[in-house]
């Protein structure tokens, strides 16, 4: 098809997408489509800010969460090309003093393994999440998390291990990772408007703020600063600068004529690393493969590169077919938000000239409830979150409060683990509370000296079970289950005051 039969297809897409804002009752939305170098549809929807009721405009930014990952591999690719990494030397022989929890990964590890997740490690997301933790000093606790699969037996998507990948490209080029994207992929592809911290992006003209839904209604949450694991998901952009990094893609590397990657290695960031979970479950999406930065699918029947990304009130779909020279990024300001993919999956299909797949019907049996207008249980518990690019099944149960066996006091205290930091649980008026990395988490006791507590935007509740000494007792450590795994060891926090 021409640009302009591709244009035409397009039309009713307005209306679709206006649908799709009011049945998961998103607040704004931003979408941009090119096919080659033209660009097909530019446009805003809904609000940047709903309180002001200030609209989305193709210059709005908005986090692109692990939609940054692609920019991470590509740091990568440069060094590569420039003979300064190789993809599968060993880490440690670029950092002496990196260290694994498991002997044989401190060894054998390499970027490669880090940027397709095949380092063994599941997600130990607490470790940095809301952690006033440096970079470097997060890089330093790997050593103490423990992995929950054999090295490179398993694809299971890893945060730290982009962050370190970054940090590595930073000590190699010895800047930062933030420097080496600026000058080497910003700068050159003309991406003026992006930044690297949603602090500074506050101080731009034009930018979304996050929301989530609760209670029914669009609630502001506060921005996550995230610039510790940056090289993970902290690139703020829009659709104009995310317009030029999809061309840069479908252009394998060139930019104005000149090579900013080699085709050879662009071509290892496009192709399959390591077979991975589907988020998706779905015969329109039968394979799902993890390339480097990028996930690699076929969509009924076409090669598929896409990635997405997902933090505090903010959702991305960055994707585009390399045969047909289709680009589509789809941004949202809502949390958890699935509109990037039903929108990105249905501008496929229009351009594919198939027949559109009902994606808000799949997606609303995928999570387990039904979208705003149609829902029937709006009590449903059961959520199925389409985090950065995987789909972590989430069924909470309403624990049981049971009367307390023991004095408060018994739990009352500091406790630590080498690679979590430190945890307080504190007496307050309302009962007892659990306190990390500066996150207030009302604790309620469900017997046995368990608790079960509230991550409330990773939408799950988890139990806290303490171990206590017999002769005094009084609780000497804490037992918590890893947030999104399931059949992996709990992590152990030790009293120490």
């Amino acid at each position: 098809m021409t640009t302009t039969q591709l244009r035409a297809s397009l039309e009713g897409l307005d209306e679709f997408i206006d649908e799709q804002l009011q049945l998961w009752k998103g607040v704004g939305t931003a979408v941009a489509v090119i096919h080659k170098d033209e660009v097909i549809w530019q446009k805003g929807y809904g609000y940047r800010d709903l309180e002001f009721k200030l609209e989305v405009t193709p210059n709005t930014l908005f986090a692109i969460g692990s939609s940054t990952k692609a920019f991470t591999a590509a740091t990568a690719a440069l060094l590569v090309d420039q003979g300064i990494l190789d993809w599968d030397a060993p880490v440690k022989t670029y950092m002496k003093d990196f260290r694994m929890f498991d002997p044989v990964a401190t060894e054998r590890l390499t970027i490669r393994d880090m940027l397709c997740h095949r380092s063994g490690l599941p997600r130990h997301e607490l470790v940095w999440y809301n952690s006033p933790r440096t970079r470097e000093e997060l890089v330093r606790t790997l050593q103490y998390l423990e992995p929950n699969q054999d090295f490179r037996n398993k694809w299971q998507y890893q945060n730290m291990m982009y962050m370190t990948a970054g940090y590595l490209v930073g000590q190699l080029k010895e800047n930062s990772w933030e420097e080496v994207v600026q000058k080497s992929l910003f700068d050159p592809l003309g991406m003026n408007s992006s930044l690297f911290s949603v602090d500074e992006m506050q101080l731009q003209t034009d930018y979304a703020c996050p929301y989530m839904e609760q209670d029914g209604q669009h609630t502001r949450i506060p921005f996550r600063a995230i610039d510790a694991v940056g090289p993970a998901g902290s690139i703020n952009s829009n659709l104009v600068d995310m317009i030029a990094w999809l061309q840069f893609q479908l252009h394998s590397g060139e930019w104005n004529g000149q090579s900013l990657i080699s085709k050879e290695q662009m071509k290892v960031m496009h192709s399959p690393q390591m077979a991975c979970d589907s988020a998706f479950n779905s015969k329109e999406l039968p394979v799902s493969t993890y390339g480097l930065g990028w996930m690699i699918e076929p969509y009924r029947g076409h090669a598929m590169i896409h990635h997405g990304g997902a933090i505090d009130g903010f959702a991305s779909q960055v994707a585009f077919l390399p045969e047909e020279q289709i680009g589509i990024v789809v941004l949202s300001n809502t949390h958890g938000s699935i509109i990037p993919y039903t929108v990105a999956f249905h501008i496929m299909d229009r351009l594919l000239g198939l027949e559109p797949v009902n994606w808000s019907s799949k997606m609303s049996k995928l999570m387990g409830k039904e979208p705003a207008e149609t829902e029937t249980n709006p009590e449903n518990t059961s959520e199925l979150s389409i985090h950065p690019e995987t789909a972590v099944e989430q069924n909470i149960e309403e624990p049981q409060v049971a009367p307390f066996d023991r004095p408060l006091t018994a739990y009352v205290g500091i406790y630590t683990h080498p690679g979590y930091g430190e945890m307080s649980i504190q007496e307050t008026t309302d009962g007892l509370q659990a306190t990390f990395n500066a996150i207030e988490m009302p604790m309620e006791y469900t017997g046995k000296d368990t608790f079960s507590v509230e991550f409330v935007l990773f939408g799950l509740k988890v139990t806290y079970t303490f171990t206590l000494n017999e002769l005094s007792g009084v609780a000497q450590s804490i037992s918590i289950p890893l947030l999104l795994e399931q059949g992996t060891k709990p992590i152990e926090f030790t009293r120490v005051s």
